[in-house]
């Protein structure tokens, strides 16, 4: 009877740490793509657009190779239809949305594009609805109402006083730009994903955009001096590929595999938690009661994606 007990108490102590190892896994990766905001701010800041977009997709790629190459046979298994899929996925989640988000963040602040980052779940939500036939439920509906009020009440109310709205409405809708480019990301990836390891597909896409960054980056290179940047420019330039990209990748979609959807979805909302409190730590940002105010309507509706992501996958 005692080594029955014993051998119990250590199933149970087992389960629990590897439920713990895998809730830590979720809930880094969703901190990690929380940071790429305002690490995106110091990368904009530091380099020229095409040339941080390439050296991202670059790092993100040689980080995530060791994954693709131990999955090489899959490769054969892709159809014609299939590549074209993770040609979209590198033109969208990749170049797209690196360009609309670097450049975006250039007129915004750290705090404003974690807002506007922050509707990714809402823009998901109403792209499914209106292209892949999803259900309209009330939470889905009510998600996308905050977050358009949220966004609304930030760019009318939240500017800093320097008069230069037009700017921060500009530089919104850049990063808007790149949450509907993550939005396709995501949406085709769910797709793929199916057949295929979302790592193996993140590769891909990443390795496709290299080519289609190459061109343009070259063309900025001559107006780029290496030498100038700063190590805290090198470094997020680094943490913007290989974290945010890659590491993100490989904690998120490895706690996916071993876990519910219904637990996995309840850590979506420590992405934008982690983008505003890190826009302010990483970029010294003031703090303004209207940006709150923006972010805290905007979460109530990430946290009803997570309810409603929840109660689908409990289905």
């Amino acid at each position: 009877m005692a080594n029955k007990n014993r051998t119990s108490q250590d199933a149970r102590s087992g389960d629990l740490l590897a439920d713990g190892t895998v809730y830590a896994q979720l809930a880094l990766g969703m901190i990690i793509f929380g940071s790429a905001t305002p690490v995106s701010k110091i990368v904009t800041d530091a380099m020229p657009v095409f040339v941080g977009a390439a050296l991202r997709c670059a790092l993100g790629a040689a980080v995530l190779a060791p994954i693709a190459w131990s999955q090489r046979r899959k490769l054969s298994t892709l159809k014609r239809g299939d590549w074209f899929l993770v040609c979209l996925l590198a033109l969208f989640g990749m170049v797209g949305f690196t360009v609309f988000m670097l450049y975006g963040m250039r007129t915004v602040s750290g705090v404003v594009g974690s807002v506007v980052m922050a509707t990714t779940p809402a823009v998901t939500a109403t792209a499914a609805v209106l292209f892949l036939g999803d259900a309209a439920t009330w939470r889905k509906i009510a998600a996308i109402g905050l977050a358009v009020a949220g966004v609304i009440l930030l760019n009318t109310g939240g500017q800093s006083g320097d008069g230069n709205t037009g700017a921060m409405i500009l530089g919104s809708l850049l990063v808007l730009a790149a949450v509907c480019c993550e939005a396709v990301y995501t949406l085709l990836g769910r797709r793929m994903s199916r057949e295929f390891d979302p790592r193996l597909i993140a590769f891909l896409a990443a390795a496709l955009s290299i080519p289609l960054f190459l061109p343009f980056a070259l063309m900025q290179w001559p107006h780029f001096d290496p030498g100038g940047i700063t190590p805290g420019g090198w470094m997020a330039a680094a943490w913007y590929g290989a974290g945010t990209l890659a590491l993100g990748s490989l904690l998120w979609y490895s706690g996916i595999a071993k876990t519910q959807g219904s637990i996995a979805a309840g850590f979506m909302a420590l992405m934008p938690v982690s983008a505003l409190v890190l826009s302010y730590a990483l970029l010294g940002e003031d703090f303004r009661i209207m940006h709150l105010a923006g972010f805290g309507i905007v979460f109530c509706g990430v946290a009803l994606m997570a309810w409603e992501h929840a109660r689908m996958a409990d289905e």
